[in-house]
């Protein structure tokens, strides 16, 4: 049986994972639970697996739950101290890292250094400390096991391969809901517009990096340091059915790609189980003579922007992916407040991308100094934006 932790257990990808822990409750056993804010959804999780330890954003909010929960003897903490806690906790093997942003970064380092098995879905992680998170988990002898579904579609082709073979990996990408829009309307689009993705049903701040393509460039960055490849070996191709999840091409012209449903239990419970696989009996079977037809396009670069700032972020190398992520953050949480345009996102990721000195990476401190910059000027960048402007255009 696996022991597992979920950092970030309540968000869409916590869910899932405890959903597939509750199908096959004699395969795992859910140790320790990291939440946000959604006691509701919580206290149903405490519940139905009686974990060892839960932890919260605030003080407050743990001693809220205790009052509600009074029959549970596990141990509930708070805050980063509580996030280090669930993902090192001594009797866990496998880390669920499904955390938003970079608040998943100091947790799933403590947990490689922990020896804990990381299931990495929080991708923000890896963009923002690549190079040293490989390094550590070199170090300590982890697996990182990619959750995100392009990711895990890739590791499922490189199975059984040698990797000195590979000529390329092939990341696919719905385009998002703007993908037909023109150009001279996005300026115009709205929030609720932009959350309208196509196929998948995400959290909001992943719906909005899939509509400018910013998803898919920290995905790029992400693939990058997953699988030890130079940038010019990741590539980019849309294909809007989401049914084709990644490919890998070999140096023989060989193209092994992964299919299914674009449904995240499958990934998740891959990775859940890894190297076995889990009868998924609920899930409808690819039907791809209903699909009638994939289709694949060269991602438009002028049109969406933040999918070549993620490329010139790893061409800078350095601390420049863990700026762009940060600034995204910034941008993305004012475009969904309706303070920014859509547009304005990629222009003022560029500002702050371009403002920064790269610096080399040797520790954990010095990203996120990085980070703080960032989101510092950032911020700065869109107090000069006048207010609402963008929203009302």
């Amino acid at each position: 049986m696996k022991k597992l932790s979920v950092l970030g257990s309540t968000g869409s990808i916590g869910v899932s994972t405890l959903t597939i822990a509750e199908q096959f409750p004699d395969r795992f056993q859910v140790v320790a639970l990291a939440a946000g804010k959604n006691l509701i959804k919580l206290k149903e999780q405490i519940r139905l697996f009686k974990p060892e330890l839960v932890s919260l954003t605030n003080e407050a909010d743990a001693r809220d739950l205790r009052s509600q929960v009074g029959d549970f003897r596990g141990e509930i903490v708070w805050g980063s101290e509580g996030l280090l806690a669930v993902a090192t906790h001594p009797g866990v093997e496998m880390v669920m890292s499904a955390l938003v942003g970079a608040v998943g970064l100091a947790p799933t380092l403590a947990a490689i250094r922990a020896g804990k098995t990381i299931a990495l879905a929080n991708k923000e992680a890896l963009v923002i400390s690549g190079e040293l998170m490989t390094r550590e988990a070199q170090k300590y002898g982890v697996q990182i096991l990619p959750v995100d579904s392009e990711h895990n579609a890739i590791f499922q082709a490189l199975h059984g391969h040698r990797r000195d073979q590979v000529k390329r990996i092939i990341l696919t990408a719905s385009g998002g809901p703007f993908l037909r829009r023109p150009a001279e309307e996005l300026p115009s689009v709205t929030v609720a517009e932009a959350l309208q993705h196509p196929t998948w049903k995400m959290g909001s701040k992943i719906t909005i990096d899939s509509a400018t393509l910013m998803n898919k460039g920290l995905e790029v960055i992400e693939a990058r340091w997953l699988f030890h490849l130079p940038p010019e070996q990741v590539s980019v191709i849309v294909h809007p059915q989401s049914i084709v999840h990644s490919m890998v091409e070999y140096i023989d012209g060989s193209v092994l790609a992964q299919l299914g449903i674009p449904d995240m239990t499958i990934p998740i419970s891959y990775i859940l189980a890894y190297p076995d696989r889990l009868p998924l009996t609920h899930l409808p079977s690819l039907d791809l003579a209903a699909a009638q037809q994939l289709t694949f396009a060269q991602p438009d670069f002028d049109k969406f922007p933040c999918l070549q700032l993620a490329y010139d972020a790893l061409a800078r190398g350095g601390t420049c992916p863990a700026v762009l992520n940060a600034a995204n953050e910034v941008t993305v949480e004012s475009f969904l407040a309706e303070e920014i345009r859509f547009t304005d996102i990629a222009a003022l990721n560029r500002q702050v991308l371009d403002a920064h000195t790269p610096q080399s990476v040797n520790n954990l401190e010095e990203l996120l100094e990085a980070d703080r910059w960032a989101r510092e000027y950032a911020r700065a960048a869109l107090a000069r934006v006048p207010a609402r402007v963008a929203a009302s255009a």
